[in-house]
């Protein structure tokens, strides 16, 4: 399985696009579309979306070998953008997950809207990502959020 463009969409509106390198609200050096490994404070990327093409193989892969339910395509879309956001370890330690693998797919979107914080911070940036994802994997319309 890999993201689609509804999800590739959904990354790159809550990341935006920043060509030269700078720490985001967690204190970490990112470029691109949320690129952080081997930043350095000078970086210039010109070439993002193939950086994020390379990065979302990624984290399609940690999604794939920690869900152990079927996801449609909406759902799977919706956690490869979590986790893009909060990483591998934090998707493998949730409790999103554990309610997943449960089959408890109802009560994902609640889990998923939990993660609004950075550097200990509830983030209205990161309340508004989280409702998309919840909504996205729902199934149901996100673009206003």
């Amino acid at each position: 399985m890999n993201i689609s463009q509804e999800g590739l969409g959904l990354i790159k509106k809550f990341e935006g696009c920043e060509y030269n390198a700078y720490k985001c609200a967690a204190g970490v050096l990112t470029i691109g579309y949320g690129h952080t490994e081997g930043v350095k404070e000078d970086d210039l990327v010109t070439q993002a979306d193939k950086l994020l093409e390379k990065d979302i193989k990624i984290f399609e892969e940690i999604v794939l070998d920690a869900v152990e339910m079927p996801l449609s395509q909406h759902q799977f879309d919706a956690l490869v953008s979590w986790t893009f956001n909060l990483g591998g370890g934090n998707l493998n330690a949730s409790t999103m997950l554990k309610v997943l693998n449960k089959g408890d797919y109802e009560n994902v979107p609640a889990q998923i809207k939990r993660w609004n914080k950075a550097g200990g911070k509830v983030l209205e940036g990161l309340i508004r990502r989280r409702e998309a994802e919840a909504l996205l994997f729902e199934g149901k319309e996100w673009h206003e959020v």
